[in-house]
């Protein structure tokens, strides 16, 4: 398994599906299922500081403007 750290937004994302459907099926031990549920918490709180970095980009002044875009390509 990759280092959550490494991880992008979405491979986080996909390995708390995963984490989470594992812990639902009820098939795991206490040991497992205790372990599962902190990689889960971590996978989520990695992907909520990934959302929250995309997100203040995009609030910063000019972010996303039609300007920005214009001066990129013509830079």
């Amino acid at each position: 398994m990759p280092e959550i750290s490494r991880m992008s937004y979405e491979q986080a994302r996909d390995a708390l599906v995963e984490t989470v459907a594992r812990l639902e099926s009820g098939r795991t031990d206490l040991e497992t299922s205790v372990a599962l549920w902190e990689r889960g918490e971590a996978l989520a709180a990695h992907c909520t500081a990934a959302l929250d970095r995309a997100e203040a980009r995009l609030r910063r002044p000019g972010a996303g403007s039609s300007q920005d875009e214009t001066e990129t390509e013509t830079d």
